[in-house]
């Protein structure tokens, strides 16, 4: 029997908080920012960038800065194309794998070598190679690239698809609802109580640039003094629900048995993966680690 529309919508949701820390140990666990920087990459932002960018090929800043969407055009352009000079995209998708495998590894500790690892790899990467492409540029440059054979490596991959899938929909849902990728940080920060201070270092916010954002979400409607209005309440819960709707359609070639079968076998790598500590639990991603943290 298939899912509902809501239980199809509840379980993308719920495997974007199980996948995204197992990709997120490539911006934040100490192996693939080595990695990065041994391949010539200077600096963090730099091997971000590189990193992330790479599978587009030697993109300039004006792209990646429309595909990124949240980020300030000066970061971007710091970093890019200038990281080509040093580097390749072709050493830059190299290292990141590299080192995305080997933070994982330390995480799992016996566990990476498992028959789980083995199985929810090949689910999840089979969800992610059938995820419908179109207009999902991020997404589709990912999927070009080819298969690694190491089930650890696969994982990983199937984790950064699904996750670049899922957030070239929430762009477009995003841009649909008039809401700009600066103003997009401050919604969601003054949605979910996240501190202030996150974006000033992730995301290049100076109090000038964060008022002016705040007050421009105020004259919208969408905040109300200082906080969500009514309206501001329905248009993020709407966004929300839209980017779990157009996530789910990855999940469609799996049976309803798979799919609940993926979501377990992640829960235990996912939590040893946020109890390693590498990923800071306030963070600019949209996701609360605490439970994954607690769990013991």
């Amino acid at each position: 029997m298939s899912m509902s529309m809501p239980d199809r919508r509840q379980a993308a949701r719920d495997l974007w908080r199980l996948l995204e820390p197992i990709h997120a140990v490539v911006y934040f666990a100490p192996e693939p920012l080595e990695a990065l920087k041994a391949a010539g990459y200077r600096g963090v932002w730099m091997s971000y960038f590189a990193g992330r960018a790479a599978p587009l090929g030697s993109a300039g800043a004006d792209v990646v800065h429309a595909l990124f969407y949240n980020f300030s055009y000066a970061r971007v352009s710091r970093a890019l194309p200038a990281a080509w000079s040093f580097a390749p995209p072709s050493e830059a998708l190299a290292a990141r794998v590299r080192g995305s495998v080997r933070a994982l590894g330390r995480a799992l500790g016996p566990a990476a070598d498992g028959a789980d690892v083995a199985r929810a790899a090949e689910l999840a990467l089979r969800a992610a190679r059938s995820a419908p492409a179109e207009g999902r540029t991020l997404f589709a440059a990912n999927r070009s690239l080819p298969v690694p054979q190491e089930p650890l490596a696969q994982l990983w991959q199937a984790a950064t698809l699904l996750r670049e899938h899922r957030g070239d929909g929430h762009t477009a849902a995003l841009f649909a609802a008039g809401i700009t990728g600066r103003e997009s940080h401050v919604l969601h920060a003054i949605a979910n109580a996240i501190p202030r201070g996150v974006y000033t270092q992730a995301r290049d916010f100076d109090d000038a640039e964060w008022t002016s954002k705040r007050d421009a979400l105020t004259n919208k409607g969408l905040l109300e003094d200082g906080r969500l209005s009514r309206q501001g309440l329905e248009l993020t819960a709407r966004i929300e629900e839209r980017t779990d709707d157009l996530a789910a359609s990855a999940y469609e070639v799996l049976t309803t048995v798979e799919t609940e079968e993926l979501a377990r076998l992640l829960r235990p790598l996912t939590h040893a993966v946020v109890r390693a500590g590498d990923i800071p639990l306030d963070n600019p991603m949209g996701l609360d680690l605490r439970e994954s943290h607690d769990r013991q």
